[in-house]
């Protein structure tokens, strides 16, 4: 029996103990950890020492506690899919997804030039394309600082939180937010602090304490999923704030290669940043590396992890973005924004004819998000009708009912039909939107 029992007389032997049991499935999925006190007078050690223990295990994710119900092994974690299956037969206006058909051509040719390396030591980061990051950075944004290359936005924000934040430490995202970010905090063990959006950017909380935050997430421009932009008066607010406190500041700039709304700048920010920006809104997912800018240590520290895992980004990757980004340069880049914005304008002002209120309607992005009565309804109504599109709830912890539209497959012509079907469906439920 006594191998049923964790063993110690210190948190850091006591949580090895429980987590071998756990690990070699005496404690199966479900099992009811002793409590703390019961567990102490087993061990004959003070309950603060199996407290510390649980504690640690809970930050690592291998206990789970659920209030006055007690500690427990969770169940079988699965991958997290962020992504809505979507049947066959309707438009996808939920997935999320970039336009295909504004992707740029892959000409062969541009592997033409390109020889695969055999030796290890030749990996790190592109000359030529670190040359041309570093002046479209200052071109485009002001920014002159240390560069990273990663894999994607996402992989930027989860590594800096990894580098700055203990668990239980508090990280203050806008609500609603990018969809990926809650369920990310979650795995990490950090807590959500909301900041409500308004169309000029996220509305500084009055009520919290800034010493109390660990991390800061924004999103310049093209907010995801309202589209709105940070006005200059609201972003001067956030490097007031931000200034005097120690937060780390987290910049999402997703869509800045095809953003038409200026960039503030990060001068006014002294303390620690992070800009990040990426090549998917352009070249799509298989061309992505994405760009992380800062002035301060989380990055190096960053470089220094990575540097002992992933090592480099492929330089083949690095080859191919490049030439796709030198291909379609400006006015490339430009098309496609135009195509993006035209849409979203279109849906927006016929929406308006139906007295239907789009918050962020003069923002840009590949999204709408809509404020509804009935969430759940609009979403069964619209299917209905050929529309798939993506619930609320999951991109704010308010839980207020809405749904994000994403543009990408829309056509102009869709676009009214697509406003038309909004209406009647919101006429069923007898309300309006404002």
């Amino acid at each position: 029996m006594n191998k049923l029992k964790p063993k110690g007389n210190t948190a850091v032997n006591i949580a090895r103990s429980i987590e071998q049991l756990i690990r070699n499935k005496t404690w199966p999925a479900g099992y009811r950890l002793p409590t703390v006190r019961i567990l102490a007078e087993d061990l004959n050690v003070n309950p603060n020492t199996v407290s510390a223990a649980y504690k640690q295990l809970r930050d690592a994710g291998i206990i789970e506690t659920d209030g006055r119900r007690g500690s427990f092994v969770p169940q079988k974690t699965e991958i997290l899919h962020t992504e809505t299956a979507i049947p066959p037969n309707l438009v996808d206006l939920a997935s999320g997804n970039i336009d295909r058909r504004l992707l740029p051509e892959f000409n062969p040719d541009i592997l033409e030039s390109y020889r695969l390396s055999t030796d290890v030591g030749s990996h790190g980061d592109s000359p030529e394309l670190m040359s041309f990051i570093r002046n479209w950075l200052s071109r485009n944004t002001g920014i002159h600082a240390e560069t990273m290359l990663l894999s994607g936005s996402l992989d930027i924000i989860e590594r800096a939180l990894v580098q700055r934040c203990m668990p239980g430490a508090k990280v203050l995202v806008e609500s609603p937010c990018w969809l990926p970010l809650l369920a990310l905090l979650s795995h990490l063990r950090l807590e959500a602090v909301p900041a409500v959006m308004d169309e000029e950017g996220a509305v500084i909380p009055p009520n919290i304490s800034f010493d109390n935050i660990s991390a800061v997430i924004l999103t310049a421009r093209a907010h995801s999923p309202t589209g709105i932009c940070y006005s200059k008066k609201r972003w001067s607010q956030w490097q007031q704030l931000l200034s005097r406190h120690d937060a780390l500041l987290i910049i999402d700039d997703h869509w800045a290669a095809l953003s038409s709304h200026p960039f503030h700048g990060m001068e006014g920010f002294t303390n620690e940043w992070i800009y990040s920006t990426s090549t998917s809104k352009f070249l799509g997912t298989d061309a992505r590396i994405a760009i992380a800018a800062s002035n301060g240590s989380t990055l190096r520290a960053m470089k220094k992890r990575f540097s002992l895992g992933p090592r480099w980004i492929s330089k083949l990757l690095q080859h191919i973005t490049l030439k796709l980004w030198q291909q379609l340069g400006s006015d490339g880049l430009k098309a496609i924004a135009e195509s993006y914005q035209a849409r979203r304008d279109c849906l927006i002002t016929n929406l308006k004819q139906h007295g239907i209120h789009v918050p962020g309607s003069t923002g840009e992005g590949q999204h709408i998000w809509l404020p509804v009565p009935n969430e759940a309804q609009i979403i069964q109504f619209l299917a209905a009708k050929g529309w798939a599109v993506q619930s609320g709830a999951p991109f704010n912890l308010s839980k207020q009912p809405a749904v994000r539209i994403t543009i990408g497959n829309l056509t102009m012509t869709d676009c009214k039909t697509l406003a038309d079907d909004i209406a009647e469906t919101l006429a069923v439920n007898g309300k309006a939107i404002y």
